[in-house]
């Protein structure tokens, strides 16, 4: 939808064409997205001003601003956006100010009802997501818009409708996975989407996973990423999974060094260790290998961790007779399990 740089100097822009009401670039500044979205949907969807200075210039009044308003409420909850330009074309602003007051309304509240079956479909700037979840469309378009605010609500909704393993597998990662392919061909123009996007997806999990569980003896779960690895939301997820179903989890973080890794497991006693890997160049098989065997208790009762291999740089580097959960729902059933004794 929105274009990621604001271009404002065409025509109809940013000058001061003569008469009442806004610019198109101040209108796109007040609401947040590019100019270059406006002047789209002006000419796509037929929600331009009802007049233009000297015949050529847009100047937007209040009511065409709240127009423009509905239409980014309306997109942001994942609307396709012609559906939402005829929503927005259809309902006529209440109460509208007086032409030569320019204060931006506050944004309505999305219209209520049955949303749309995913379907193929292209989100903000040639953001390919495929056959997604409506969510998806949302999500990504707040995150193409640096909309914090948007984007807190629409992934905090998703967590709380559809729990939280759906939702990162059906919701969230399929929009963090669409966002890298983007920036990978894109020469790396849209590496601060991915690094917001992945900041707020933090955030969120931070806000909805209930308090730290308490250890209980061979119940606890170490998590860390190998040395080398800094992803680390992932392992939050997986964090917050099992914290929620009252799995006491240690969790450790990016790029841990071997030494404090082995540190962290003597001292823990862990009943599992997960070991993140991202990349192939990270994954270490004798690291894995040394932490599956190391031991701890008293003679005749020594016990030994269960090691999962997490994250893509396992593959092809299958540790045997260690575990690698082909995804996050069974991560959390292998590690549950482990966990009840």
């Amino acid at each position: 939808m929105a274009a990621l740089t604001e271009n404002g100097g065409h025509g109809d822009g940013e000058g001061a064409p003569p008469g009442g009401g806004l610019t198109t670039g101040e209108v796109a500044r007040r609401l947040g997205v590019a100019p270059t979205t406006v002047r789209t949907w002006d000419r796509r969807y037929g929600l331009g001003p009802d007049s233009r200075a000297d015949g050529r210039h847009r100047r937007w009044t209040a009511g065409d601003v709240a127009r423009l308003e509905r239409m980014c409420a309306l997109t942001a909850t994942g609307l396709p956006p012609a559906e939402a330009a005829r929503l927005a074309r259809a309902e006529e602003p209440q109460a509208a100010p007086p032409a030569h007051e320019t204060a931006v309304a506050s944004v309505p509240a999305p219209a209520r009802g049955p949303r749309p079956a995913p379907a193929r479909s292209r989100a903000g700037s040639g953001l390919r997501l495929g056959d997604v979840r409506q969510e998806c469309r949302g999500i990504a378009r707040a995150a193409l818009r640096l909309d914090a605010a948007a984007l807190d609500r629409l992934l905090l909704a998703a967590i709380t409708e559809h729990g939280l393993v759906a939702a990162w597998t059906e919701v969230i990662m399929p929009t963090l996975q669409a966002v890298g392919r983007k920036w990978e061909t894109s020469g790396e123009k849209y590496v601060e989407v991915e690094h917001f996007l992945s900041w707020h997806v933090s955030g969120a999990l931070r806000r909805t996973v209930p308090d730290t569980v308490a250890d209980r003896p061979g119940a606890t779960t170490v998590l860390a990423c190998v040395p080398g690895e800094n992803h680390t939301l992932a392992l939050e997820v997986l964090s917050a999974a099992l914290t929620e179903r009252g799995v006491p989890v240690r969790m450790f973080g990016g790029a841990l060094p071997v030494e404090s890794l082995v540190a962290a497991v003597r001292r823990t006693g862990p009943a599992a260790v997960g070991l993140w890997a991202q990349s192939r160049t990270t994954a270490s098989r004798p690291l894995a290998q040394h932490v599956a065997g190391m031991e701890w208790g008293v003679r005749g009762a020594r016990r030994k961790p269960v090691v999962l291999t997490l994250g893509p740089g396992w593959a092809g580097r299958a540790v045997a007779g260690l575990a690698r959960p082909a995804g996050l729902a069974e991560a959390v059933a292998v590690l549950e399990s482990v966990a009840a004794g």
